[in-house]
């Protein structure tokens, strides 16, 4: 996937990255000098132009059989808008763009943010769009006080690769749309990397409202929400935006590991912890590592904290459990040295094997640099050493440098002579200054 274009979670994503927060037509919102207080604050429903029919008690009917289909389907929310574009939605993406809070996304272009606005540029037929949701939020397992030093994995992504999870109910939603209204329906089924804007359907649609962390909130379910989309040929009764907003609450600003929540509804991509942990595919910034944690893929602080999402109800979809410990809480010690055989079998099917091998053991290096002890350095050494990717070496150099101690040092003088790689060369020089 790309996190997070669309997805409702920072990785593409939300990873997620603000894409279409923020713009003209959000609620008014004030600031509040506490950071854990939050008050609700209401404001004038916002003008979004939607382009609704006269009420039919034919097409509420068929709406209403179709949302009944979809939660049989195993789509937990849904919601319908129109097929219209979106105005000042290009103009909003371009800002984000031309501002650099998109850099590293290289991918997202002018171009793609202009085709993204406008939903019949997918599908020139399309009528209605059905926005979706899974919710994923279930009891947390936490880690085991087993003595192992363990990352932390979004938990997202702990269960199956939502992007085929998502399309394959959909598609079967689909077939049930057509024994429905007795018609083959034209229908595109969208999760995440298509261009389109999810977060911007689902809050037209009223599925939700977006918080100022760039996720859209679900009633009852909070940001814990994967989404997607149905564009259908079929004329179905549009639902009104939710007259909701985040009122003072900051919390999710203040609490952000990096700062990269730099405004609500504003999220520079360079400093998610979800971007460097995934889409990075060189070195983490060394000024952003010692605020990774323990994270190794992702981040979830900004809905942790905020109360909407605190509130959610647990929804254990069977699909989005874990289906061992390496899947949520994976040992530190064991993916240094994981081989590529051991990264498949335990990944394979999640959104996981998005930031590789080689991404998922350079992240381990980190957080065993922010969170290790003695004990951990000959694991590091071992890293710095032996590993086949110079990716890696070069970050448990780095922590290495923060664990310090005779071993680290000998270990580090030798490698800053003998690598063949000058990055892991610069690394280990860096390292050992730091412990000079």
């Amino acid at each position: 996937m790309r996190p997070h274009e669309n997805a409702n979670h920072h990785a593409p994503s939300c990873f997620s990255y603000d894409l279409a927060a923020g713009r003209r037509g959000l609620p008014v919102v004030s600031q509040h000098e506490s950071a854990h207080t939050w008050v609700m604050e209401r404001s004038p429903s916002p003008a979004i132009p939607i382009a609704v029919q006269p009420r039919s008690s034919g097409r509420a009917a068929v709406t209403a059989g179709v949302k009944q289909l979809a939660a049989t389907h195993g789509l937990t929310v849904s919601a319908v808008t129109t097929a219209d574009a979106f105005p000042d939605l290009a103009d909003h993406l371009e800002h984000h763009i031309s501002a650099g809070w998109m850099a590293g996304l290289d991918w997202f272009t002018s171009e793609r943010a202009r085709f993204s606005a406008d939903p019949r540029n997918l599908q020139p037929s399309a009528v209605s769009i059905l926005s979706v949701g899974v919710a994923y939020w279930s009891v947390d397992p936490g880690k085991p006080d087993d003595g192992q030093p363990r990352g932390r994995i979004s938990r997202y992504a702990w269960g199956v690769d939502y992007h085929d999870l998502l399309k394959q109910r959909m598609r079967s939603l689909h077939r049930a749309v057509q024994e429905l209204v007795g018609r083959p329906v034209e229908a595109r089924h969208l999760v995440d990397t298509a261009r389109i804007v999810d977060r911007a359907v689902a809050a037209r649609a009223g599925l939700g409202w977006y918080g100022k962390h760039s996720c859209v909130i679900v009633p009852g379910h909070g940001s814990w929400v994967l989404l997607g989309e149905l564009l259908l040929d079929l004329e179905l009764e549009p639902d009104p935006p939710l007259d909701k907003n985040c009122g003072r609450c900051r919390i999710c600003l203040d609490r952000c590991p990096t700062g990269a929540i730099v405004a609500p509804y504003t999220i520079d991509t360079p400093r998610c912890l979800s971007f460097q942990t995934i889409e990075q595919r060189g070195a983490i910034p060394r000024e952003i590592r010692p605020l990774l944690g323990d994270w190794v893929y992702g981040c979830d602080v900004c809905q942790e904290v905020c109360p909407y999402t605190k509130a959610a109800r647990p929804d254990p979809d069977p699909a989005f459990r874990p289906r061992s410990m390496a899947n949520a809480y994976p040992s530190l010690r064991w993916l240094l040295s994981m081989t590529e055989e051991e990264f498949r079998a335990t990944y394979r099917g999640t959104p996981v094997p998005r930031t590789k091998r080689r991404g998922l053991a350079r992240n381990a290096a980190v957080a065993l640099g922010n969170t290790g002890n003695d004990d951990d350095i000959p694991f590091l050494v071992r890293a710095l050493t032996d590993h086949d990717e110079p990716l890696v070496r070069s970050h448990a150099a780095w922590a290495l440098g923060r664990l310090g101690g005779p071993h680290a040092r000998r270990a580090l003088d030798r490698v800053r002579i003998r690598d063949l790689e000058p990055a892991v060369r610069e690394e280990a020089e860096a390292a050992l200054a730091v412990l000079d």
